[in-house]
């Protein structure tokens, strides 16, 4: 989900609070479920959908002739109570969690986005970015059609309604309307007849169908798999890339819009974004993160004492690491679980003490040895450093760093929050000049060709833009030129 302004000026400077580490943009979740709570189980799917986005939260639900919505910034935890949820009434549920780019952390931009057309309300939720925002933008503006917020995601919706109040029905319209979207979009779709999930023609992002056993068959869309574990749902299968699924009283109907559909799913939600025990291309997840830390310990072993991973996506690829190697793996960082977004500043005393608020070593497990540290990924470098200097206060005797995924040198513009080419360490600095930067002994990055070996897929079925800079969605230079322009814009 795109935010395509500037940025306000209540932010401060990217640098200062932009995570070390990729975002994902959102979750979506959706349920068509006559009969049963639907809002309290479009509740549980986003509180297992929490880690792709935490910025806000929103339901929409559907009954007969009656619609309700509900939607504000905070938690899942936090928007949503027991008078809340008992309040949104009807057979289909939408849900979104939300992670904003910067500037555009405003209740209005929370979703579902909800608009009007001559068939009743449409409620959308949208993981992803467009890629020609702009020129939807202004075939919309030209039809007088009016924006209520700064997210693509809108603009999707009053495409969608556009069609219909052109005489189109709920398929037709939305079918017509994918056609005119360029990017990474999977949606969950709420109207007053129906459901729908749909993903491009890329499938960049995930979006995988599941049922609840009864009688009826009532069935339950989702970012992952995960969101289906938590409400007893079974998996059914992937809806596939270019696919459009219509889920009435009737059932599920599946209708293939696009004409050459081309699998990229995004590779980092292999390797980071997704949790580890969700299910993508029919394994579990930490089965992959196990199979990148053996792969990494083969192409970069180095004599150690104990291999440690940084918590907690860095941790299953550090246990394969240590299988691989030989090595003995150990805990050598405790996190705070509880270390959120905050308003309050610390003291520049505190700022010091860098990473200790969300990691603090163990001394005693570190002191007086040689350590391996893996982590997932390494976007600036900052969080690395404060990292690798906090051990050797901790008293390590050499610290050498791995990291179960390639450099990131290009930005990405499917839906992933990350900096602007010339903010990517490795963009910029070679594997040397990062290892002296961020203080280690000695640095190495697993290999393009061993992350994709490892999937044991197609290495096509992959978009690894972020590696390679090979975009499979052409990206116009308006928005390139936007992408610096955000980086580079005032606080």
């Amino acid at each position: 989900m795109m935010h395509y302004q500037l940025p306000d000026l209540e932010h401060n400077s990217l640098s200062d609070h932009r995570p070390d580490k990729p975002e994902e943009a959102c979750g979506v979740f959706g349920v068509y479920a006559p009969g049963r709570t639907v809002a309290k189980l479009t509740y549980f799917g986003l509180y297992a959908l929490q880690h792709r986005g935490q910025e806000s939260a929103g339901i929409a639900t559907f009954g007969d002739n009656q619609f309700f919505c509900y939607k504000d910034m905070g938690l899942v935890s936090q928007v949503f109570s027991e008078d809340v949820l008992e309040q949104l009434l009807g057979h289909t549920g939408v849900g979104h969690t939300r992670y904003s780019t910067t500037g555009s952390s405003h209740k209005a931009n929370a979703q579902p986005a909800v608009f009007d057309t001559r068939l009743g309300k449409i409620a959308l939720a949208h993981n992803g970015n467009l890629v020609n925002v702009l020129e939807l933008r202004e075939k919309l503006t030209k039809k007088d059609r009016s924006f209520m917020t700064t997210t693509d995601s809108e603009m999707i919706a009053i495409a969608i309604a556009d069609e219909v109040d052109a005489g189109k029905d709920w398929l037709e319209a939305a079918m017509s309307s994918f056609q005119k979207c360029q990017g990474a979009y999977s949606l969950v779709i709420g109207t007053p007849d129906g459901l729908m999930g749909a993903r491009d023609p890329q499938g960049i992002r995930p979006l995988v169908i599941g049922v609840l056993e009864g009688e009826t068959p009532r069935y339950v869309l989702s970012s992952e798999t995960c969101g289906l574990d938590i409400i007893g749902a079974k998996y059914l299968r992937d809806v596939e890339p270019g696919e459009l699924v219509w889920i009435t009283e009737s059932g599920l109907a599946s209708f293939h819009w696009a004409q050459n559909p081309d699998k990229k799913l995004c590779i980092f939600e292999m390797i980071y974004f997704a949790r580890p025990d969700s299910i993508m291309h029919g394994e579990n997840l930490y089965r992959y993160r196990l199979r990148l830390g053996e792969q990494l310990a083969e192409e970069s072993f180095v004599e150690a004492d104990m291999v440690m991973g940084v918590p907690d996506s860095g941790i299953p690829a550090a246990i394969g690491f240590s299988r691989a190697s030989g090595v003995s793996y150990g805990e050598g960082l405790i996190k705070n679980r509880y270390v959120g977004r905050t308003f309050i500043q610390p003291t520049q005393g505190m700022r010091e003490t860098g990473i200790k608020m969300k990691l603090n070593p163990m001394r005693d497990a570190i002191a007086g040895k040689r350590i391996i540290i893996v982590d997932d990924s390494i976007v600036r470098g900052t969080t690395s450093s404060k990292i690798i200097k906090a051990l050797r206060e901790a008293g390590a005797k050499e610290v050498h760093m791995r990291i179960s995924s390639p450099p990131v040198t290009h930005p990405c513009f499917y839906g992933i929050d990350t900096d602007s080419q010339d903010h990517l360490i490795a963009a910029t600095k070679s594997v040397k000049e990062i290892e002296k930067q961020i203080g280690v002994d000695t640095l190495n990055y697993l290999s393009w060709e061993g992350m994709l070996k490892v999937t044991h897929q197609n290495p096509l079925d992959f978009c690894s833009a972020c590696f390679t800079g090979d975009y499979p969605i052409e990206i116009p230079n308006q928005m390139k030129r936007s992408k610096l322009m955000l980086e580079a814009s005032p606080s």
